[in-house]
């Protein structure tokens, strides 16, 4: 059987003066990449997760940091083992 991957990324923008606590709290998530941000608070995010609901659930809690002002999924795809 094959075990599926689901693949998301967001971009999440957040205030400035909270982008090093932000940052340090994303890092605490599993499956949980940082790949770039600027000076005016805006981080894109990778995730990773063999179940959707985990990338939903990471999704809203990511909304829910303090300091963050959104959370906007960009680019979401499930692959299938022996796909990549």
């Amino acid at each position: 059987m094959e075990h599926p991957l689901h693949i998301a990324s967001l971009l999440v923008h957040c205030r400035p003066e909270l982008l090093t606590a932000i940052k340090a709290n994303l890092r605490l998530l599993p499956g949980l990449e940082l790949h770039q941000e600027n000076a005016n608070g805006k981080l894109v995010v990778v995730l990773e997760a063999e179940h959707e609901s985990r990338i939903l659930s990471a999704i809203d809690h990511i909304q829910h940091l303090p300091g963050v002002l959104t959370a906007a999924l960009i680019y979401h795809e499930e692959l299938l083992e022996g796909d990549a």
